[in-house]
């Protein structure tokens, strides 16, 4: 027979236990680059660009469009990679508090 009463009850623990690690998110950090480390990345688990290190022989004019493709691509590849580290450190704090229930996606959480 299924239990709501204890459902319910997992169901606020894994609320608790979501904002608790979505807080600590902020101190999960990764850095990405391009262009063979002249431009190069970093932002948290909260997906939020912490730094951005670009190599001084890119700071000229003839080189403004190479520029911004390496901007662009080391951002994409550092958010994509801490959002991973995100899901996977909010996966292991919330494991084992809800049964595996096909379909359900936890992406409502900020990931």
């Amino acid at each position: 027979m299924f239990d709501m009463m204890g459902m319910m009850g997992k169901v606020k623990e894994l609320q608790e236990k979501m904002q608790q690690a979505q807080g600590e998110l902020q101190y999960l950090t990764a850095t990405a680059e391009s262009g063979g480390g002249l431009v190069k990345a970093t932002a948290n688990g909260q997906r939020r660009l912490l730094k951005l290190e670009i190599d001084e022989s890119l700071l000229t004019p003839q080189d403004r469009d190479m520029l911004a493709d390496l901007v662009v691509a080391a951002v994409n590849k550092v958010m994509e990679d801490v959002g991973e580290q995100a899901k996977q450190e909010l996966k292991s704090k919330t494991s084992g508090l809800l049964p595996n229930l096909p379909g359900l996606d936890l992406s409502n959480f900020g990931l």
